[in-house]
This record gives C-alpha cells, structure tokens and sequence, in this order.
C-alpha cells in the first residue's frame, strides 16, 4: 500500500510550493531567483499529487478539447526549457493512420441469457471424416514419460488403405487409436535411439594415466611386460603348432606325394621296356638281372594294374619307387615265370609308393593276372588267398606254398601285401596257377583283349 502525502491526507493544508530553482545548488545561472521557468509544470507534475480537475487549470499544458471545456487557458509565455535553462526540443508524435473500415468499428456487446443455461452435451462430438486427398493409415503417437522420444507407429493394414469403405466404417475405432505394444524398458530405450542401432559418435579413447614418480613408471612398464609363465605357454603352442603343421606336411607327402612321383616313375620304366622290346633289344639271361633293373610286366585286368616288375624285393630301389618286386636272393629266392616248375613270388606296396597291391583283396577265384616279358605272355588264374599271415611266414613263397591247396610242384604266381591298410604289422596272399603261356609274335591274351 502506497502511503498518502501529506498535502493529499486532509490532515493538514497544502505545503505551499517552493520557488523554481530553490535548493542547495540555487538558480541556474541567468535566471532571476523566483522567477517562474516556463518548463515548470511538465517538469513537476506527479499523477499521484495532481488533484483532479475542477474546471480551471494550472498547468500550462492542460488542452480545452481534453476536458470539453471552453474557459480560457493561460497562454504560455516563453517555449519550455530544461534544467539549465536551454529550450527543449520535443519531437512531433505521429499517430499511425487507422483505416476507416476499423477505426469505427466496435465488437458488438452480446446480449445477456435470459433464459435457463442449457445442460452440456452428453455425446462427444463425431470424429471427423477421412480426407480424400490424404492417407487413411492411422498413426497413433505415444508418448513415453521416460524419454519422451518418438515412435514409429505401424500403419494400417493394406486391405484397409487402398479397398473403398463408406465414411462411417472408415473411422477410426478404439482398437486402431490404440499403441502398439513396446515391450520393456530396454525395448523402449533401444527405440528411442533409433531402433538398436550403434551411434556413430565414436567412443572417446583411454588416456592412460601418466605416472608421477619415477616407482610408479617402473611398475607400470613391468606391468606391460609379460610374464615368464605367458612366455614359456606361448612357446610351447608354438611349438605343438609347429609340430602340427609338420605332420600335416609329412601325411601329405606320405598319401599324395609319393604316389605321384612313384606313379612317374614305374610309368617311364614301363615305357623303356616296352621301347626295348619294340626295337628287338635283348635282355639280360634270365636270373641274371641286376637288382632294382625292370624285366617285366604284371597286369591285373580287374583292378587296372599296369606295373613293371624288377628284380628284387629292396624298398628304396624297388618297391618306393612303384614296381613290383621279385624275391630273387638268398632264402627267399624264387623262380621266373619261364622255369616249368617253381612258385613266381612278387611283393608290391599296398598304400602310398605307388600302391599297386591296394586293392588284391578284391581278387576272387578265377581272375587272371598277366605277365608280359620280352618273348612270352604268361597268364595265371587265382585259385586261393590268405587274408592274414605273419611277415615271418616264408612258407607261403615255397615252390608248393603251403597254405596255397596246391599238392604238388607246379608253375604258380604268389602275390603278398602289407596288411592291415597303412600298416605292416601283417601279411595279406593271393595264389594263382597258370594256365596260359603266349609268346609275344601270336599276341596278347584274351584276358588283355577281352572287354
């Protein structure tokens, strides 16, 4: 509350007005004391003191037309002037131009309800109809007081945007304003930073800390050093790394390797004897080969074996390198297929080297098994196998191998293998006796010819 004056509280008569340019500072300087300024009135006015308007007036500012009345003013003696004692300059006030239209025009005063107040309508307005120029797919908008993110709203069946429907089935119900489900929060928060995605802000790097004394420095780099148990475990899966890919060298060479390069070279020798004899070269006399030296030629129709025979059963000058040897020395010496009597032994390897015995044990009784030499074909037909023996057991090399079903001496084929498949820990056998001998001018078998 604003406190009353003491001129305007009626407790007392006015203060009588001190003369213009009183004070401590006096009047200004070529002014009369007590001399009335003409500014005074604007100056002093206050709205809190001016009493109100009792038909004649003071102020040197007071207009007729602002009150209606038509008494005579003072007029004003001198242009008004400031504080010290220069003219003042008041700018016009322009009054921005109303148009006629508006400057009459005034809001009609309603007329007061003299009736009783109608009671509120109890049905909701209807929802307005679908605009033909928009889409009809209803976006409901949810709001998520946790993150107040935006959600994207599934859209009306296709069935119901784009088939024709009567303005009324085409409202929206409650069941399609109502939201979709989110799910919990994580899925609410996964959606509201767009839908799982990783921000591609990526994340600010670790300084580490920098060390402030000189311990703290040889901690934190033995800290980074490893440690002697991680160096000797890495050691040893370098090593046993090392030691695998080794033996996967070693099993490549063994199974791959050796074939290719023992297949090359029993095909060679297989061509030099063929060559040989085409040209009318006469071999050695027989018995009398040099070991590791090809006279032969074994083929087994049945499992497709064209491989040349040399004499002797050694496994680096024969045997690794393809052929078929013949037990030619000492104990385990046998006949040549031209003697009229006496077993012709051969042994070949049954994997890797060449493999030419791989697959003997698909041999039955009465498939034949050639051997071409320089004069003659000789043919044997199989009669019997021994599946396992051991490597021990020379018996089965004899001129009557035992075991063989042969009783008495005659011109028979042995054929022996390692046994099981890559192992040598057995023996596998396979007899035949011969029954047909060609010499090379009638030419070949029909066991070569046929099929």
């Amino acid at each position: 509350m604003t406190a009353l004056r003491p001129e305007q509280d009626g407790s007392g008569a006015a203060a009588p007005e001190p003369p213009r340019g009183s004070g401590p500072a006096g009047p200004p300087a070529g002014r009369p004391a007590g001399a009335a300024g003409p500014g005074r009135a604007d100056r002093e006015y206050d709205p809190l003191t001016d009493p109100l308007p009792t038909g004649s007036h003071s102020s040197p500012w007071f207009r007729a037309e602002h009150s209606g009345s038509t008494a005579p003013q003072p007029a004003v003696q001198d242009p008004p002037r400031d504080w010290y004692g220069r003219e003042a300059v008041y700018e016009p006030i322009v009054t921005p131009a109303v148009p006629p239209d508006t400057a009459t025009a005034r809001e009609p005063i309603p007329e007061p309800i003299t009736g009783p107040i109608p009671e509120p309508i109890a049905e909701p307005f209807p929802e307005p109809g679908p605009d033909p120029e928009r889409s009809t797919a209803v976006f409901p908008v949810v709001r998520d007081d946790e993150t107040v993110g935006l959600r994207i709203a599934e859209a009306a069946p296709a069935s119901s945007a784009t088939a024709p429907s009567s303005p009324a089935s085409s409202a929206p119900t409650d069941a399609d304003r109502a939201p979709a489900p989110l799910g919990g929060r994580a899925e609410r928060r996964k959606a509201a930073r767009g839908r799982g995605r990783k921000s591609a802000t990526p994340a600010e790097p670790v300084i580490p800390a920098i060390p402030r004394t000189r311990m703290e420095a040889r901690l934190a780099a033995r800290a980074l050093k490893d440690s002697p148990a991680v160096i000797a475990s890495r050691a040893i899966g370098e090593i046993f790394i090392s030691l695998g890919v080794l033996m996967l060298l070693f099993v490549t060479y063994q199974l791959w390797w050796t074939n290719v390069r023992a297949h090359q070279e029993a095909s060679g020798t297989a061509h030099s004897l063929q060559d040989n004899w085409a040209k009318g070269g006469k071999n050695s006399a027989p018995g009398a080969f040099e070991p590791g030296q090809g006279f032969a030629i074994i083929h087994i129709p049945k499992l497709d074996v064209v491989v040349p025979i040399a004499e002797g059963v050694s496994k680096t000058k024969v045997l690794d390198r393809g052929m078929v040897g013949h037990y030619s020395e000492g104990k385990l010496k046998t006949a040549m297929p031209s003697a009229k009597t006496g077993n012709f032994a051969l042994a070949g390897h049954r994997n890797t080297h060449g493999e030419p015995f791989r697959y003997i044990n698909k041999l039955k009784d009465g498939d034949k098994v050639v051997v071409e030499t320089q004069d003659d074909y000789y043919t044997y037909e199989v009669t019997s196998r021994l599946a396992q023996t051991s490597p021990s057991n020379v018996s089965v090399i004899q001129p009557v191998p035992v075991g063989s079903g042969f009783t008495r001496p005659g011109r028979y084929i042995t054929l022996t293998t390692c046994t099981p498949e890559f192992t040598s820990t057995y023996r596998m056998v396979v007899w035949g006796k011969m029954v047909d001998e060609r010499p090379r001018s009638k030419g070949m078998p029909e066991a070569l010819t046929a099929g």
